[in-house]
């Protein structure tokens, strides 16, 4: 039995997604009242309205410092926005030291998969299938196993693949959509650099 669409649903709704009020009731009509099915749903809305927004110009933006750990590791950070506006934003500035944080934490080498150099990807699949042959599997499968490395290899690496650290149920990619959905305006991850404190 589905439960009843209360005021404080709507408000826990609210306070973990960031939604509008009508926006927040109309996903917990569609998931029965379940907040976190509505949190999935409101995902989905997000990278919908995420999509949309994805090919306008985004011009302005901040550059994030981030020393971790009594200065052994640092992370400087390029996101851009639309708009100066937003880039003023204390939430924008908030979900970019959250991004920086990440980066400290999980160390990712690129920002996106489309990053991975084409060299990399060819000496990973190559790798992945010499590991198939190895262990005996059939030559029809190699691509299927490939494919699901590949995928294990961009969620390592890659910053928007990664499980967020405050949220590992969460990929970077969809905490990016959502807020994206949120303040309105296209939002990217445009570079970053890490530093940890005697390497290379």
């Amino acid at each position: 039995m589905s439960k009843e669409i209360s005021a404080q649903h709507v408000k826990e709704l609210r306070d973990k997604t960031g939604a509008g009020m009508m926006e927040a009731k109309s996903a917990l009509q569609e998931a029965s009242g379940d907040v976190e099915a509505a949190i999935r749903v409101l995902r989905e809305r997000g990278s919908l309205k995420a999509a949309k927004k994805g090919s306008r110009a985004t011009s302005q933006g901040i550059v994030h410092a981030y020393i971790h750990g009594e200065g052994r590791i640092g992370v400087m950070l390029e996101v851009n926005s639309e708009t100066d506006f937003v880039a003023r934003n204390q939430e924008f500035k908030d979900f970019v030291h959250d991004l920086a944080l990440h980066i400290a934490a999980e160390n990712p080498q690129y920002v996106s998969r489309e990053d991975v150099p084409a060299d990399i990807l060819e000496s990973e699949k190559r790798v992945y299938t010499k590991e198939a042959e190895k262990e005996g599997k059939p030559a029809q499968i190699f691509e299927k196993i490939v494919a699901g490395k590949l995928e294990k290899f961009f969620q390592q690496t890659c910053l928007l693949e990664q499980p967020f650290v405050r949220d590992p149920d969460l990929a970077v990619r969809e905490l990016l959509n959502q807020k994206i959905a949120k303040i309105g305006e296209n939002i990217k991850v445009r570079r970053f650099v890490r530093y940890v404190l005697g390497e290379d």
